[in-house]
């Protein structure tokens, strides 16, 4: 299927509603995970397409405050994408910048999320902790109380490494 040369221009190349990075997650139960993240993070659900079996979910999208999250079920055989439960961890993880980071914690952690990192006043300026989702996905949980300088950062940085040795 080709577009034709006028309505290529016409498009977007971001489409609406999005940014330049959109994160995607792959997980074990991507139905249950869609209800987890409504219930965690305020999710919107904004689209859901059934696999093929029509068990698993394909593809969904989720609205989490300005940003919007892809996910799906993992699928062998459909891509070399595996959920965070089948590899025995993750090799990343989200970051979510909120009003209030107490209150978004404590809502995460209520909706089945385990802690990870308590919440701390972070060096860099932000209110932070860490909790994992019941998919194996961590989340960090943010909210920005002050403005650091580079070099402020650094000295804070090896404060708090020599605190913690």
């Amino acid at each position: 299927m080709t577009v034709s040369t006028a309505a290529a221009r016409s498009v977007r190349p971001i489409p609406e509603g999005y940014h330049s990075l959109t994160p995607g997650l792959v997980v074990n139960n991507a139905a249950e995970a869609i209800e987890f993240y409504k219930r965690a993070f305020g999710a919107r659900e904004l689209f859901r397409m059934a696999a093929p079996d029509g068990q698993k979910v394909w593809h969904a999208e989720l609205q989490i405050g300005d940003s919007r999250l892809m996910l799906g079920d993992e699928m062998p055989g459909m891509g070399d994408t595996r959920a965070p439960k089948s590899l025995g961890g993750t090799a990343s993880s989200l970051h979510l910048y909120v009003e209030d980071a107490d209150a978004a914690f404590q809502r995460a952690v209520e909706a089945g999320a385990t802690v990870s990192m308590p919440l701390e006043d972070a060096f860099w300026g932000d209110r932070y902790g860490t909790v994992t989702d019941p998919f194996g996905h961590v989340w960090g949980i943010l909210t920005h109380q002050e403005d650091v300088s580079e070099e402020e950062i650094q000295r804070r940085a090896q404060a708090y490494a020599a605190e913690s040795a």
